[in-house]
């Protein structure tokens, strides 16, 4: 249904991913999937030995670490995966699925991870995150990105279009996008994060509070997590050039006038209170 409504054709066959592979000897260049959050009815106490299961048997109770093996396993040598995850995945350690994760990081197949805002899907409210995987991050002729995995935090991005539902609007998705392509050195880049903004630089930076590079031993130190938040830091405070005392008189002035007019609120409540027979 998802393929349909956005217009893409595909061949879709009927079964079970995980105990009825139809594509078992497939070694794909790209994987795109957005398979089901934190399902726990996958029935993989049948599946404790399957060969898939290269950097640890996932929990009975939760399929997401079988899914991200999943594309792994498929995965030709120079191959490249982007799917949709719970945010659960980046940090949790019930069950195993640290260590299973930890054995991801360390094998240096964790090439991005982008953490997204919530109410983005109408069938659910959480936020969710994106992870990009890449068997091989030595790209020739552009970088070696080995060792390092890019984080982008795009928590704060989108706007609620009603109720429930947000969306992320063209220049977002290019700004998260461009970003990526930069870090990676991708001829085709575009967008950049020279300035933070999406420009056409076509260089990468750093941007606080949005985007940074991370080493192996700084994610070793932050216990195997994959957060972003932990790894972009704080976005920088614009100074809005006014000067320090001035700025506190007249936040002091301005204090004094909203506790001025909460005593005249507060005797105007205590008179119509009397008026009703309430007053004390």
């Amino acid at each position: 249904m998802n393929l349909a409504i956005r217009g893409i054709d595909a061949q879709i066959a009927y079964g079970d991913t995980f105990h009825s592979d139809r594509h078992p000897d497939l070694k794909a260049d790209y994987v795109l999937a957005n398979p089901p959050f934190n399902d726990s009815d996958w029935r993989g106490e049948l599946l404790k030995g399957d060969k898939r299961w290269l950097y640890g048997v996932p929990p009975t109770g939760n399929a997401n670490f079988a899914w991200v093996q999943h594309f792994i396993y498929h995965l030709a040598p120079t191959g490249l995966a982007g799917f949709v995850l719970a945010n659960g995945s980046m940090s949790s350690n019930q069950s195993g699925e640290g260590e299973i994760r930890k054995a991801i990081i360390e094998a240096d197949l964790v090439d991005c991870m982008v953490a997204l805002p919530g109410q983005l899907f109408y069938s659910t409210q959480i936020p969710v995150c994106l992870w990009f995987l890449a068997r091989n991050k030595r790209n020739g002729r552009f970088r070696d990105r080995r060792g390092e995995t890019m984080f982008i935090d795009a928590r704060k991005m989108g706007v609620l279009v009603d109720r429930t539902h947000r969306e992320l609007s063209d220049e977002e998705i290019g700004r998260i996008a461009g970003t990526y392509h930069a870090w990676r050195g991708d001829e085709a880049g575009g967008l950049g994060g020279q300035d933070g903004q999406g420009g056409q630089s076509g260089r990468y930076e750093d941007v606080a509070g949005f985007c940074r590079a991370a080493g192996l031993e700084e994610i070793r130190k932050h216990g195997y997590v994959l957060t972003p938040g932990r790894y972009v830091g704080a976005e920088a405070a614009e100074e809005d050039g006014e000067p320090f005392e001035g700025k506190m008189k007249r936040l002091a002035a301005t204090l004094r006038e909203q506790q001025a007019e909460a005593v005249r609120l507060d005797a105007a409540i205590a008179a119509n209170l009397r008026e009703l027979g309430y007053g004390g």
